[in-house]
């Protein structure tokens, strides 16, 4: 549909068909599922309210809101700067271009944390530590997940913190908070380190929406491979024995991380998707 012929106060099918062509035109590959995220934020319904009224007619407010969003959405900023906010394990975490985007592909760290014996630990309240937190996702669901972990999140960027401040306090997860490079102001011993580090080498090949997010949670060096190499340097020191680490990387990058670890003491426990987990021996 011509946006030129579009009436000014359309019904939501129309406006969703007419935003959906547009997206689609510049190669968003979710341009049905943007379209309805986008409408249903601005008219402050759930996309089912959309499916269930679609002849409901779109008042002037909602249409300016929506097609301002749309716009954005056109320069392929991402969907979760745009409404603000991203779901994670079933939670909506404040999203912003100051932290990196959660993916679903990190939602494993969470399932295959729960895999390892917790109550095995030597104290009732096990330190948990993750490393390069952004926007809290992966720490605050660790803690609501598993209450009885002593929880604390860390990031370089202050910026970051602030983010994942607000997350901690909107979804009620008591959890501390230090700027750190990797592990160098953590001061006591973790039980686990869990980490969603930059891992993306700078010559491949990306969608144009991480042109939107901050290098510094994206990109490292050694063809991406830099910082998690370092984390587990300064995991030999801050790692309780027996503890464990909890990595995401490109599968192509496991191997090569694994036996690095390996040398520094660590075995593998367990492989899946994106995520390893390896152990203290020492």
């Amino acid at each position: 549909m011509n946006e030129n012929y579009l009436p000014l106060t359309p019904a939501f099918n129309q406006w969703l068909t007419d935003a959906s062509v547009r997206l689609s035109e510049v190669l968003v590959p979710s341009a049905n599922l943007d379209a309805e995220i986008i409408l249903a934020h601005a008219i402050q319904k759930d996309r089912t309210y959309l499916h269930a009224h679609p002849e409901q007619i779109i008042s002037p407010e909602q249409i300016k809101i929506a097609d301002d969003m749309l716009a954005q959405r056109l320069n392929r900023i991402p969907i979760a700067y745009i409404i603000g906010y991203k779901e994670f394990y079933g939670r909506k975490f404040i999203t912003t271009p100051a932290v990196l985007i959660p993916r679903p592909e990190s939602e494993t760290i969470i399932d295959l944390l729960k895999e390892i014996p917790i109550s095995h630990f030597p104290t009732p309240n096990p330190r948990l530590v993750d490393i390069g937190t952004g926007s809290g996702n992966l720490g605050i669901t660790a803690k609501l997940e598993f209450p009885s972990l002593d929880v604390t999140i860390t990031d370089i960027s202050a910026d970051a913190l602030k983010v994942a401040t607000l997350n901690a306090n909107a979804l009620q997860a008591k959890t501390i908070t230090i700027q750190s490079n990797l592990l160098l102001n953590y001061t006591e011993k973790a039980d686990i380190i869990i980490a969603n580090l930059p891992y993306v080498d700078k010559v491949w090949e990306r969608s144009t929406e991480t042109n939107y997010e901050p290098d510094l949670a994206l990109f490292a060096d050694n063809h991406g491979m830099s910082l998690i190499e370092e984390l587990i340097n300064q995991s030999t020191q801050h790692l309780s024995p027996g503890g464990y680490i909890f990595i995401e990387a490109d599968p192509i990058q496991h191997k090569t991380l694994i036996n690095f670890a390996n040398k520094k003491g660590f075995s593998l426990i367990k492989q899946q998707d994106y995520i390893f987990v390896i152990k203290s021996q020492c």
